[in-house]
């Protein structure tokens, strides 16, 4: 059985002490190689074995490395192709990049060579399988809606999660602010057996006292000023479906009076009025704070804890999650480019880096503004480190020229490029990974700034006089 580290190599050539010499050259990297004598052969081994990449040579007998790019990646799509090119055969390579070929080489090449070639096919398929396999997890928690996880800690609430939610019980979720409580009171209404009726959220720290205890009980016409209809409250509204009273532990003592007595009897009467109410109600309660120490402080009643801690749910924040930061990313992007109408595929590994590393004090809500100001703001199709919220880069304490910009970039020069032309491309280059910030660009050069302003500024003028 291949360990997680396996990569499987393809080496296809007609040519045996060729192949044989490629095979060696990589097994002394510590990769898994099959050779394969044509292309035939190659597609056999293929569909028996759980193969990374393909190196072929373009020229063969039978099937060329062309048309056996287009059959593997039929067979196989996630399978990177690297084509071996003769003398005359770089063109049809070329081409054969548009078919789904990852790269080409020329022959005579050195050992270095391909193996660094094969290191890049390597990385890219890494990077499409994660995001596949980030994309399956995510699916996984589909029958959750919205909630995101495979961490432990989150499997471990689900699962509670799916066996509470059948019951009629009183259930108290308690956590940090942003750790997602009323989207895990959502899921317990949604795979109750009151899914079909009313989920009805209130906040009790929004709401001041007096209009708290009218929003949840409801008042008759003249119970107070301003009252000039009868108006049904949130547990009328409720009725047969589930309450979520978020923010419970700000909930003011006569009001915890009532809401006592509602889940105690199940009963409860409109401000002003003398008709008993029935309320057929499942509740779910949410708070931030510690009722215990708020029960000991005599600032919330004993009685109604009792009631409300029938089932404890505590929220693991997500500094506890870490390895859902990823999947909760990722699930966040998608929303945000939707939203935005934004291209961006996904997150340089230096930005994941970060995201890992950052405490997250506000939690999951925090983690999803961060990627709404990332996708909004970033110009490339990878949101990158320098993205981010300002906060996270100070926490992380990484000045603006320690800021990841993406991935590493190299550019290429024909041997005997004038000096002048090969600075013009490199500032022009540099200047595009720093978003167009001069003082960051000149930090990379280890140039002043005074010289990145004058450069620009001559290749103005001369733009404006070829106009």
């Amino acid at each position: 059985m291949d360990t997680p580290e396996t990569k499987n190599i393809l080496v296809v050539d007609d040519h045996k002490n060729f192949r044989d010499s490629l095979v060696k050259i990589l097994q002394g990297e510590g990769l898994r190689a099959f050779p394969a004598n044509d292309g035939e052969e190659a597609l056999d081994t293929l569909r028996r074995e759980k193969i990374h990449l393909v190196l072929t040579d373009l020229k063969m007998p039978k099937m060329d490395g062309v048309e056996l790019l287009k059959v593997a990646k039929t067979i196989r799509p996630e399978v990177e192709v690297i084509l071996i090119t003769g003398y005359g055969t770089v063109d049809t390579a070329v081409k054969a990049m548009k078919d789904g070929a990852f790269d080409y080489i020329e022959k005579p090449f050195k050992p270095r060579e391909i193996l660094k070639l094969v290191r890049k096919a390597m990385e890219k398929q890494s990077l499409v399988l994660e995001n596949r396999m980030l994309q399956e997890r995510i699916k996984d928690f589909q029958k959750f809606e919205h909630i995101v996880g495979q961490s432990q800690a989150m499997k471990k609430i689900l699962e509670i999660v799916a066996q509470v939610a059948p019951s009629a019980a009183t259930i108290l979720i308690q956590g940090e602010s942003g750790t997602g409580k009323e989207v895990i009171a959502q899921a317990i209404h949604d795979l109750s057996p009151r899914a079909n009726h009313p989920f009805i959220k209130v906040s009790c720290a929004a709401l001041p006292e007096t209009l708290l205890e009218a929003e949840l009980f409801g008042y008759e016409r003249g119970a107070f000023t301003g009252a000039i209809a009868r108006k049904e409250g949130r547990f009328e509204l409720a009725s047969e479906g589930t309450l979520f009273l978020d923010e419970i532990g700000e909930v003011s003592p006569q009001v915890q009076v009532k809401l006592l007595r509602v889940l105690q009897v199940g009963e409860f009467e409109r401000l002003g009025g003398t008709k008993t109410i029935r309320a057929d109600v499942r509740v779910v309660a949410a708070t931030n704070v510690n009722l215990l120490e708020a029960v000991e402080k005599k600032i919330f009643r004993e009685d109604l804890y009792s009631r409300l801690n029938v089932i404890t749910l505590v929220l693991p924040p997500l500094r506890e999650r870490e390895g859902d930061i990823p999947l909760l990313a990722h699930h966040f992007l998608e929303i945000f480019k939707k939203k935005n109408n934004k291209e961006v595929k996904g997150f340089t590994p230096q930005a994941l880096e970060v995201m890992l590393r950052y405490p997250w004090p506000r939690n999951v809500r925090q983690l999803g503004n961060a990627i709404e100001r990332a996708v909004v703001l970033t110009k490339g199709e990878m949101i990158v480190a320098g993205d981010l919220p300002p906060e996270i880069l100070k926490a992380m304490e990484l000045s603006p020229e320690k800021v990841p910009l993406g991935d590493e970039k190299t550019i290429a020069f024909p041997l005997g490029t004038p000096m002048e032309i090969i600075e013009k491309r490199v500032i022009e280059e540099t200047l595009r990974h720093s978003r167009g910030d001069k003082n960051l660009a000149s930090k990379i050069l280890g140039i002043s700034t005074r010289t990145i302003y004058r450069k620009v500024e001559l290749e103005k003028n001369r733009g404006d006089k070829d106009n």
